[in-house]
C-alpha cells in the first residue's frame, strides 16, 4: 500500500491555488461541471490502418469530414477550452505558452473559454456537425466519454501523424491507447484526471484509511464518508476494491457494486454523494475521508495541511480531457501543430506548473522541476511508474448500458 504524506506547496503553487479559488476552476466548480455531465462514452469498433509513426487507426466511424485546409494562408487557430485551464501571467492578460507558440510559428491563437459543461457544449455544436457545417472551431477540449461519442459519430477528423512527432514520441504510456481511440488516431490528452481517496487527518483522529473497504465498512467513520456523484469514479473505485476490472466488467459486476454502496447508504456509513463541493466538507472535517479528484487535492493542500490522500493497493481511476479537431475545421494543420507544441517538454512543463493536473507528457518532470520542484515531485501531477501501474480507466459503454447504469446510480444517490 502506498500512502503519500503531503508537503507544503511552493509559493508558485499557492499563488496558482489562490487564483483558482478567487476566479478560476474551483470558484466555478469546474470539476463538478466537467464530471457531472457524463452522458455516455460509446464503444468504438474495429481497427484500420493509419500510416505514419506506426499509429493504428481508431475505430471505424462514419468518417471525419475535412474542409479545404487554409492553414498555409490563414495563420490562425480557433481553440475552445474550459475556463482557467491554461497558464496565465500575473497580469491575467497573457497566456505565456500560447504567446510563445505564436511568436515561433506566426500562428495566432483565438483562445475561447466557452466549454463549461460537456453536454451543454455538445448540444451547441452537434446540429452544425450533423449538418456537415463548420463549427467555427479548429480545436476543442472535451472529456473522454464525449470524445468517444464524437469519434463514433464521425464528427472529428483523423490526425495527420506526420504533424505530431512530439505528441507521438512523448505521450505517456498511461494514456496511449484508450479503448475508444486505440493508438490516439483522433485525439490527444490535454490533461489527465485522477480519482483517489482523500482524508482529513485531524478528523480521522488516528483512524487509518487505506482502501475503499475502510470507507464503506469501518464503523468509526460512520456518517463521515463521501462519494462522488460521478458514476464512473465512485463505481470504478468500488469495483477495483472488489477485485473487478473497470475495463472489462459485466452487468452482474456493476449490480454487485451498486448493492455494496447501497448497503453503506442504508446503514448511514456514507454521509452523501457530492460534486466538487466535497472540498468544503473535507477541509471542515465533516468528511473524515472521501473519494476525491486529485487536482482538487493539490490545490487544497496549500491552505489545508490536514488534507492528505491515499492510493489504494487495488488501484485508482483515471480519465482525460482531450484535444480533437472537429469536421470542417478550416485550419487543421495549424491545430495539429498546436497539439504537437503542447507535447514539447518545456511548454508541457509550463502548463503543468500552472494548472496542477496530471501531465500526459512523458519526460516532463525535469523541466517542471526547473519551474517548481514541489510540483515535479508530486505524484498527483507527475505519476511515477508505480502509480501509473495502478491506474485504471472505465470501459466505453453502449447507449443501452449508459442509460441502465445511470438510472441505477441515480437511484442509489437519490438524484
Amino acid at each position: 500500500m502506498e500512502q503519500y504524506e503531503p508537503d507544503r506547496l511552493s509559493p508558485a503553487q499557492v499563488a496558482a491555488m489562490r487564483r483558482s479559488f478567487t476566479n478560476g476552476r474551483a470558484a466555478l466548480s469546474r470539476r463538478s461541471l466537467l464530471r457531472a455531465s457524463a452522458g455516455g462514452a460509446l464503444a468504438v469498433g474495429g481497427l484500420g490502418a493509419l500510416s505514419g509513426c506506426g499509429i493504428p487507426a481508431a475505430g471505424k466511424t462514419q468518417g471525419g469530414v475535412s474542409a479545404d485546409d487554409h492553414s498555409a494562408k490563414e495563420k490562425v487557430i480557433d481553440f475552445s477550452n474550459w475556463p482557467e485551464y491554461i497558464d496565465v501571467d500575473d497580469s491575467g492578460k497573457h497566456r505565456p505558452t500560447l504567446d510563445a507558440f505564436a511568436k515561433r510559428t506566426g500562428i495566432q491563437v483565438k483562445y475561447t473559454e466557452d466549454i463549461n459543461d460537456n453536454d451543454e457544449f455538445f448540444g451547441k455544436v452537434q446540429p452544425q456537425l450533423a449538418a456537415g457545417q463548420d463549427t467555427g472551431r479548429d480545436l476543442i477540449v472535451v472529456t473522454d466519454w464525449l470524445a468517444a461519442r464524437m469519434i463514433r459519430l464521425g464528427y472529428v477528423q483523423k490526425l495527420d501523424a506526420s504533424n505530431l512527432p512530439h505528441a507521438f514520441a512523448n505521450l505517456s504510456d498511461q494514456f496511449r491507447s484508450p479503448d475508444w481511440d486505440p493508438g490516439r488516431a483522433y485525439s490527444y490528452p490535454w490533461q489527465g484526471i485522477s480519482t483517489v481517496i482523500a482524508y482529513n487527518k485531524k478528523a480521522l483522529d488516528g483512524v487509518e484509511v487505506k482502501s475503499v473497504s475502510d470507507l464503506l465498512d469501518n464503523p468509526k467513520l460512520k456518517g463521515r464518508v463521501g462519494f462522488l456523484t460521478e458514476m464512473r469514479d465512485s463505481i470504478g473505485m468500488t469495483m477495483l476494491d472488489m477485485g473487478k476490472d473497470p475495463a472489462k466488467f459485466t452487468d452482474d459486476d456493476y449490480d454487485a457494486v451498486i448493492a455494496r454502496l447501497q448497503k453503506a447508504v442504508d446503514k448511514g456509513q456514507i454521509r452523501r454523494f457530492t460534486g466538487n463541493d466535497y472540498t468544503s466538507d473535507l477541509t471542515k472535517g465533516d468528511f473524515a475521508a472521501c473519494v476525491a479528484w486529485a487536482g482538487d487535492i493539490v490545490q487544497l493542500q496549500a491552505d489545508s495541511p490536514d488534507v492528505g490522500y491515499v492510493i489504494p493497493d487495488s488501484g485508482y481511476m483515471t480519465s482525460t480531457d482531450n484535444m480533437l479537431i472537429p469536421n470542417k475545421a478550416r485550419h487543421k494543420t495549424n491545430a495539429e501543430r498546436l497539439i504537437d507544441y503542447y507535447y514539447e517538454l518545456e511548454p508541457a512543463a509550463e502548463l503543468a506548473a500552472y494548472i496542477n493536473y496530471v501531465s500526459p507528457v512523458a519526460g516532463v518532470q525535469p523541466y517542471l522541476a526547473k519551474i517548481d520542484k514541489s510540483a515535479a515531485d508530486n505524484p498527483l501531477i507527475i505519476p511515477d511508474k508505480a502509480m501509473q501501474a495502478k491506474s485504471h480507466a472505465f470501459r466505453s459503454l453502449s447507449s443501452k448500458e449508459e442509460t441502465a447504469y445511470q438510472q441505477k446510480f441515480a437511484k442509489l444517490t437519490g438524484a
